[in-house]
């Protein structure tokens, strides 16, 4: 308390969260590293859990941050921006839902530009807040089976297919895991979004780099063992999921904050 800094004096070492929604089943947690652990300063990582849309337009909203370490208020940065970030996006919900159906990409990253500028704004002036963003909707009627990912910064989606994990977005034209130097509030040039459709039966995971590193950097023994551990025909309990999300990789010490989708079959 005597640092100065309240935020980080009441900021939790690890949050852990979930929800059954319909069909869908979330689990969520974002832990403090070992080199936080090791310094003594807070967990810089951030996430939130919630529905957005009326009824007959909802959708899982799922956003997480990582704020960067230069930055001397990243943690408060993440964790605003992914508050105003839901609050944002779920005054677009209507256009999201039409633009979700239509599958129109374009549409949705309009919709994303608008919403972050408008959260970003709500962040006060001269503050060093510099954080990644992502955001992922996931439409709880399980008649529209796509998927919209908004991004800025590193970290990202993997789906997990058949054993296999998968980049859920492409890597080779500036999208989500290329765009490592990008942070808000300011040094961006556009927020990217992705569209993509999945099946029951498949895991969406969502991530800061503490843990899409490693899955990017080919970790074979990390992945399969996340593989196995969520690829299961059972969603682990939220305690089983926290302790599988703390799984240690090699020369990964940062923040993590993962968070995943399963949804069942009729």
């Amino acid at each position: 308390m005597r640092d100065g800094d309240e935020f980080a004096a009441f900021t939790p070492a690890v949050l852990l969260d979930g929800a059954q929604v319909g069909r869908l089943t979330v689990r969520a947690t974002s832990l403090r590293g070992d080199s936080h652990n090791w310094e003594g300063s807070c967990r810089q990582d951030a996430m939130v859990v919630t529905r957005v849309g009326p009824p007959e337009a909802e959708s899982l909203l799922l956003a997480i941050a990582d704020g960067v370490g230069s930055a001397k208020y990243s943690h408060i940065g993440s964790h605003l921006v992914t508050r105003q970030a839901a609050l944002h996006l779920d005054r677009e919900a209507e256009r999201i839902h039409a633009a979700l159906t239509a599958q129109d990409e374009g549409e949705l990253r309009g919709i994303a530009n608008k919403a972050i500028a408008r959260a970003v704004n709500e962040l006060s002036a001269g503050q060093d807040y510099a954080t990644t963003l992502h955001v992922l909707l996931v439409p709880t009627d399980p008649r529209i089976r796509e998927r919209v990912v908004f991004s800025v910064g590193d970290g990202g989606l993997f789906v997990l297919r058949e054993g296999r994990w998968e980049q859920g977005n492409p890597v080779d034209d500036g999208s989500l895991l290329d765009t490592r130097t990008e942070a808000l509030p300011h040094a961006y040039s556009t927020v990217k979004a992705h569209l993509l459709r999945t099946e029951p039966g498949e895991v969406l995971l969502l991530g800061t780099d503490g843990i899409t590193d490693p899955l990017t950097q080919k970790d074979p023994e990390f992945a399969q063992h996340l593989a196995n551990a969520w690829g299961g025909p059972a969603v682990p309990s939220l305690s089983d999921f926290l302790w599988q999300a703390q799984t240690r990789a090699k020369s990964y010490d940062d923040d993590r904050t993962v968070i995943c989708v399963w949804e069942g079959a009729e």
